[in-house]
């Protein structure tokens, strides 16, 4: 068996309809997962879904509609997981807000509370819904999607990165809270991937080109280059892995 197999698994993904999450339910379910796909709409939910279960086989995934900033959606997508699954072994918090791009100075009370809000307390409520049943097993892995935006500041997007940051904390209290439990929680930090989340970041030449004059790859990075590394964090090839952050990011951190 490989290391990197998930056969008998089940993950609960936060914002996979598109982009990384997408791709991370696809490479966890080519390796043997079940998956819940969700996020605000019903239809790229389902689409995303039916998508899988044609490559895949009929059942490997279902699709569960929820608004992150919502904790009464977050539990039921809890437990139309459970229902269909049966359990949930892998929670790959991806889902995230941005609804201000500009200084600090300027971003209004509303827009910094969404952020804080959507980017790590719905994260935590997530965890808290699902690690009671990884206790009881001993055995989960907990997965944030972060932001190389946490290592830095920024004119335009300071407040996505200070939650950012600050999602790593919580995965690195996490792991001091649940690693006795042999539950693993680590983060995800990608550099710039080519998503509709961050398209007004690629598609801004000036924005790209201060990217690229700093990544060594000269090149931004797609959504399936993230997907293994959730696989690595969900699987026992990551099994002694905990309260860290992966940096996928073609080298810009590094420069």
């Amino acid at each position: 068996m490989s290391l990197f197999d998930l056969t008998g698994k089940s993950a609960v993904i936060t914002g996979s309809s598109r982009g990384i999450g997408k791709a991370i339910a696809f490479e966890m379910a080519e390796q043997g997962a079940r998956v819940t796909i969700s996020s605000r709409k019903a239809g790229p939910c389902e689409e995303t879904a039916a998508e899988i279960n044609a490559k895949f086989g009929e059942g490997t995934a279902i699709a569960v509609p929820a608004n992150i900033s919502s904790k009464d959606e977050l539990q039921n997508l809890v437990d139309e997981t459970n229902a269909a699954f049966g359990k949930i072994d892998i929670v790959v918090c991806n889902a995230a807000s941005n609804p201000f791009y500009g200084s600090l100075a300027d971003i209004n009370d509303e827009q910094f509370q969404k952020i804080l809000s959507n980017n790590v307390i719905a994260n935590n409520w997530l965890i808290q819904m699902v690690a009671p049943q990884m206790k009881e097993r001993k055995d989960g892995a907990i997965i944030i999607v972060s932001s190389i935006g946490g290592l830095k500041g920024s004119p335009v997007i300071g407040a996505y990165n200070i939650s950012k940051a600050a999602d790593f904390q919580l995965a690195r209290n996490l792991c001091v809270e649940y690693g006795k439990d042999n539950i693993r929680t680590n983060c995800i930090a990608p550099g710039l991937i080519r998503t509709d989340f961050a398209r007004a970041l690629w598609e801004n030449p000036d924005t790209l080109k201060r990217a690229l004059a700093y990544t060594p790859m000269d090149r931004i990075g797609e959504p399936h280059e993230i997907a293994g590394a959730a696989v690595f964090l969900a699987s026992k090839a990551g099994s002694y892995m905990n309260g860290q952050m992966m940096v996928i990011d073609g080298g810009q951190t590094i420069t």
